[in-house]
Parts: structure tokens; C-alpha cells; sequence
């Protein structure tokens, strides 16, 4: 790659994030080319309260790119002879259910477990986002739920929880914490001397970003005090970044053959690849805690993170040996096509041009809107949860239906179909209220991103 194009590619980044200053949150780049951190560079403000601007030294949560730090603890465990993938995850976390088919540790690592996701049943439980939220917490929580989304191995359905549950094995395995275990073998070997596993919500991390919304101009703090580990929670920099991405060209941290085995797609039990979704006319497949796919004609592993405020991209042209690293503090940042209008700015002459979509595009036919017959009080009554130790009434109110809850903001509910609502609480959800024979109200489920048919029972 040429001085030239790489000062083209510079002159692109900084009209890129032109938008960023002192008055804004704002993101740290990096650029790696060949193991090489050959772009560095900050803009925007790392802490709107003290005007201390963004640096590749500030110190981001990069929310789910940590996930992939997981999997290679996991993966290193294996290598050293402590686990297996094919183990029952009940071998180390025995107060798990017996559930119908057992989960194996490969099926945490691949999304493929049926558990239901950890935010969205805290969220049923009455949790808010910014609540102290501890893997302790997570722990029991998940421990507690009988029913899965779906038979283990047979689906693809992204799942904080598995993550939570890999830590806890690297713990309970190891000996240490899982941030000790990190540091000892991937941060400490590599030179990550900047990058943590954030296990105490009251660690003071120095040169560490705050995270901020924007609304009509206004910024806000989008408060985090989460030390859940696992699927979140690894804080660092792009320049310790550019590190990571370097080990999977030249290794220091396991060998070719690991880095390849880590690599590999992930499959269900029958054989079949692990598949995010198809976007593009392109296939995006899961592989440990990455994302893969052939885009425009070349390789990349990558994902996105978001936790709070906090948005992050890293992607690895693998083949090309190129890695973009972004990490941002502002909610809004649209992270992925971020680092993939970079990967243009030097990939451009590499990639291949789509070929145009011949095919019309179909029309969605509207369905004719809902008219209720239901008397609304035929669903009015208290619905509890035991193993979220939740409960939630139903009432109407100003002529809705609506859901309370003791611990947040009041539901209001909109009838799509026969006994069938949706509502928001911190997440979209359905809310399928069930009869007896005797056509009476008997309880209801609730479906969210992460948690299908959650059950609460109507108390007498």
C-alpha cells in the first residue's frame, strides 16, 4: 500500500468524522496494515464534563467485540488440555437445569445454546440498563430458567447469556478471575498494557472515556455500572487493539493451527454453518465471537459492540492483512458502516462490484389495521414469574391497557391481534395473554430480542 493511498485514505477518515469536536462525543481510529498500526488518531471528547478530548491512548468499553476474548480464553483452556467444547456445561456450572438435550461449552461459543438472553430477561425482572448488574447477579438469574428459547445446536439466536457462562467456566476452571486469567495469558503476552476485564463497577480505570446520547443537540451521560463479564465489559484502546488483530497474522498467543481452529465457522449439530443472516447476497456465518464473510469479494471476521453509549467496530481483512479498530463513546455512531466506508478508503481497488438488483423490489401489503371486540378488563389481574421474581398488574388506565411494575415506568399496550399486545419495556415485546376452556384469562407470555414465550401465571 502506498504512502499515497495511505494519505488519500487519512484525508477520507478525517472528512469522516469532521462532524466530531470538542462539544461532541466522538470516536478513536486505528488502522493496521501488515501488524503494523499505521493510522492512529482521536477525535471528539472523551469526557464532555472536563474537555479531555479522545486519543488512541483513551481506554473504551467495546461492549460485544469482547466476546471474542472470551471464546480464545476458552479456546486456550482447550489447547492446555482443561476442557473440552463437546463438555457439558453442567461438568462446571452443576445448579444449571437438566433441560431436555444437553448444552456443551461448544454450544455457548457458537450462539447455538437455546438459553435466553441475560438483558432481556433482567429487563422482565424489572431491571433497568444502568442498574448495578453483577455476573453474581447474571449467575442467578440464569441459573433459574427451566425453559429454553429452542433444543440446543438446532438454531442461531445471539445470546449474551452463553458469554456470561463461558466466563464463569474460565473462572471456575482456572482458578482466578477471568480477568486475571486474560491479563496472565492473551493482555500481558500480547503488550495489552491498557486493556482490562471490567469485573468491579467502581474500578477507577484512568484515561478512560465516558459515554454519551444526543438528543435534539443535547448531550446526556448514558450511565453504565454493569460488571457483568464475558459478553461485554473488556475495556481498552485502539492502540492495544492493533495488538490483538496483529496476533491472528503473526501469532505470539497460540500458534497458526490455533488461530486457524479459531477461525473456523461455527455449526449447528447437524452439520449445518451458523448463519447471522444473508445481507447483500452475501452469507454472514458465526465464528467465535467474530462474524466472517466474503465481502465484495474478500474475507473479513468482524463484529460490533454496543453497552451504553458505547459503540465499536473491529473487522480483520484477514487475507489482506488490513484491520480497522473504531471505538466510540457516542451513542448515535453508526459503527459498522463506519468501518465499512473505511475499509473503501484502502480496499477499494481490491473489492468486487456488486451486481445490480434486477429483481423489483417487493411490495409489503399492509394488513388491514386491528379493531378490537375484547372488553380490556377481561385482562386486568396480577401475572407472576417465579424465577425472575417478578410480577406484573394489568390494568387499564385512561382507557389502555397497561402493564406496572414496582421497579419501572408503566407499559402501555397496543392490541395487534386477538389477545395478542405489544408494549415496550426497555426492549420491543409481544405479550400473548392465554385462556382456559372456560374463556378466561390464565396467564400470559412475553417475547422479546433475546426471550421467547417468558411465562407469568395470573394470581388468584
Amino acid at each position: 500500500m502506498s504512502a499515497q493511498t495511505n494519505s488519500n485514505a487519512e484525508k477520507k477518515i478525517d472528512s469522516l468524522f469532521s462532524n466530531y469536536n470538542s462539544k461532541t462525543a466522538g470516536v478513536a481510529v486505528g488502522i493496521v496494515k501488515d501488524g503494523k498500526l499505521i493510522y492512529k488518531k482521536g477525535y471528539g471528547t472523551a469526557n464532555l464534563e472536563y474537555d479531555i478530548p479522545i486519543t488512541p491512548k483513551t481506554i473504551f468499553n467495546v461492549g460485544s467485540v469482547s466476546k471474542q476474548f472470551t471464546t480464545f480464553s476458552i479456546y486456550l483452556l482447550e489447547r492446555q488440555g482443561k476442557i473440552s467444547l463437546n463438555d457439558d456445561v453442567r461438568k462446571y456450572i452443576p445448579e444449571l437445569p437438566v433441560y431436555e438435550k444437553t448444552i456443551t461449552i461448544k454450544h455457548l461459543c457458537s450462539h447455538t445454546s437455546g438459553l435466553k438472553d441475560q438483558w432481556a430477561l433482567l429487563t422482565l425482572a424489572g431491571w433497568r440498563m444502568d442498574d448495578v448488574i453483577t455476573p453474581e447477579q447474571v449467575m442467578k438469574i440464569a441459573t433459574k430458567q427451566k425453559e429454553l428459547n429452542f433444543l440446543p445446536g438446532s438454531q442461531f439466536k445471539y445470546s449474551n447469556t452463553g458469554f456470561s457462562l463461558l466466563a464463569e467456566i474460565v473462572k471456575r476452571v482456572s482458578g482466578k478471575s477471568f480477568g486475571e486469567f486474560a491479563k496472565e495469558n492473551i493482555f500481558n503476552p500480547l503488550g495489552m498494557e491498557n486493556t482490562l476485564i471490567y469485573d468491579d463497577n467502581e474500578k477507577i480505570v484512568k484515561n478512560r472515556a465516558y459515554s454519551y446520547g444526543n438528543e435534539n443537540g443535547l448531550y446526556s451521560k448514558r450511565n453504565l455500572n454493569s460488571s457483568s463479564v464475558g459478553p461485554t465489559n473488556v475495556y481498552t484502546t485502539v492502540e492495544d487493539l492493533s495488538k490483538w488483530t496483529a496476533n491472528f497474522e503473526n501469532p505470539t498467543v497460540g500458534d497458526v493451527d490455533f488461530i486457524n481452529h479459531f477461525n473456523e465457522r461455527t455449526s449447528l449439530d447437524n452439520g449445518e454453518p451458523a448463519i447471522l443472516a444473508v445481507s447483500d447476497g452475501e452469507t454472514i456465518y458465526h465464528a467465535k465471537g467474530q462474524f466472517m464473510r466474503n465481502y465484495k469479494g474478500l474475507n473479513v471476521y468482524n463484529h460490533t459492540g454496543s453497552d451504553a453509549g458505547f459503540k465499536s467496530y473491529l473487522g480483520r481483512f484477514q487475507d489482506n492483512k488490513l484491520s480497522i479498530i473504531l471505538l466510540s463513546n457516542d451513542e448515535s455512531f453508526a459503527s459498522y458502516k463506519s468501518g465499512m466506508a473505511i475499509a473503501e478508503f484502502y480496499l477499494s481497488d481490491k473489492f468486487k462490484k456488486r451486481a445490480p438488483k434486477t429483481e423489483p423490489e417487493k411490495k409489503v401489503e399492509e394488513k388491514p389495521k386491528y379493531i378490537s371486540t375484547t372488553n380490556l378488563k377481561d385482562f386486568v389481574g396480577q401475572f407472576e414469574n417465579t424465577e425472575l421474581s417478578s410480577v406484573f398488574n394489568v390494568k387499564v388506565i385512561d382507557g389502555k391497557l397497561a402493564m406496572t411494575h414496582n421497579r419501572l415506568s408503566d407499559v402501555v399496550l397496543t392490541e395487534v391481534e386477538k389477545d395478542k399486545f405489544t408494549g415496550l419495556i426497555t426492549f420491543s415485546v409481544e405479550v400473548s395473554f392465554q385462556r382456559n376452556k372456560k374463556n378466561e384469562i390464565t396467564g400470559l407470555s412475553i417475547t422479546n430480542f433475546g426471550a421467547t414465550n417468558v411465562k407469568f401465571i395470573k394470581l388468584k
